[in-house]
């Protein structure tokens, strides 16, 4: 099980509970959030999915993740829920499995999908409310990505500081697009040459671009040496893999809070595990490509998929060499 199949299995535990009368006068939501654990924390991932059905059903948070916790505990792919504080749902899983990750990844690829979302005020690029409008475009094209094609409703937006001046002359509108997306909402986005124009490790705006710049790279490097991407087992790669795992609930969560800031932070820990992890994916001296390369390298492949199409959804460009 993966973490994006553990919120629809939630969602199929609180309808078969409502069926079975174990939750009688309950609704199913469509979908619930499902997040990782926050340090300090039980398990891997959490959902506060009890919350939602508790008052229709008129039973305490608590007694409906009980219900809910008998059921999913017998799941296939979940090795342990417990139910904590006021009716927190948590779950253990298995480690991920690299090619079923792989395969989702590429398979969910965005970049489409965010393209074809264009607001009638796309082409004004600056002038009075330019935060505001570049929130809403990255929440609209989350939202549309989850399948939710309503027009967001606008939240609440602090605008770029006067003192900033005319940031998509300085910055560049990719730039600064990213500071105003990695800042929450309500919070005035900063601005700083270290940050938006050294291209350096200093800048996470860098590190996402080049990490992504650095997949393809590899894939045009294999090709070279003559070999492709094949996915399979990776075993020295945990983290990357984890977070490639999570990015479906991350792009869920950044949809269902409006919050793009949520992916902004998920990038960045992307990006960084790739960079780390891409030392190893080339055959060095005179190795020869083997089953592992090719494995290693369609994990980056799917890491690339990914930093891309993260991109997209922010407005900003994915470039193949920097």
């Amino acid at each position: 099980m993966t973490p994006a199949d553990l919120s629809r299995c939630v969602v199929r535990a609180v309808r078969r509970a409502v069926a079975d009368g174990e939750l009688a006068g309950a609704v199913a939501p469509e979908r619930v959030v499902v997040e990782r654990t926050r340090p300090g924390g039980v398990g891997d991932y959490a959902t506060p999915a009890a919350f939602q059905v508790a008052k229709a059903a008129g039973r305490p948070p608590r007694d409906v993740a009980d219900v809910l916790a008998r059921r999913l505990g017998a799941e296939p792919g979940i090795e342990r829920v417990e139910v904590t504080g006021a009716g927190f749902l948590n779950f253990v899983l298995p480690a991920p499995s690299a090619p079923v990750v792989i395969a989702d990844a590429i398979g969910r690829d965005v970049r489409g999908r965010a393209a074809r979302v264009v607001p009638a005020d796309e082409s004004e690029p600056g002038g009075p409310g330019l935060r505001e409008r570049v929130v809403r475009r990255s929440v609209l094209r989350l939202l549309s990505v989850q399948g939710d094609a309503t027009e967001p409703a606008p939240p609440a937006v602090a605008p770029v500081a006067g003192r900033d001046g005319d940031v998509v002359a300085r910055y560049g509108a990719d730039a600064a697009c990213w500071a105003m997306l990695a800042t929450p909402a309500r919070e005035t986005p900063s601005f700083s040459d270290a940050q938006l124009l050294v291209q350096g490790e200093t800048s996470e705006f860098f590190r996402v671009r080049y990490a992504h710049a650095r997949s393809r790279a590899l894939l045009r490097n294999a090709e070279q040496l003559g070999f492709r991407p094949e996915a399979g087992e990776v075993d020295d790669a945990p983290a990357l893999l984890r977070l490639l795992a999570d990015h479906p609930l991350v792009l869920e969560a950044a949809a269902h809070h409006r919050a793009p800031e949520r992916l902004t932070r998920h990038l960045v820990e992307l990006a960084d595990a790739l960079l780390d992890f891409q030392y190893r994916v080339l055959p060095q001296g005179d190795e020869k490509p083997s089953a592992a390369h090719r494995a290693r390298l369609a994990l980056a492949e799917a890491a690339g998929t990914v930093l891309a199409g993260g991109l997209a959804l922010l407005g900003t460009d994915a470039p193949e060499r920097l």
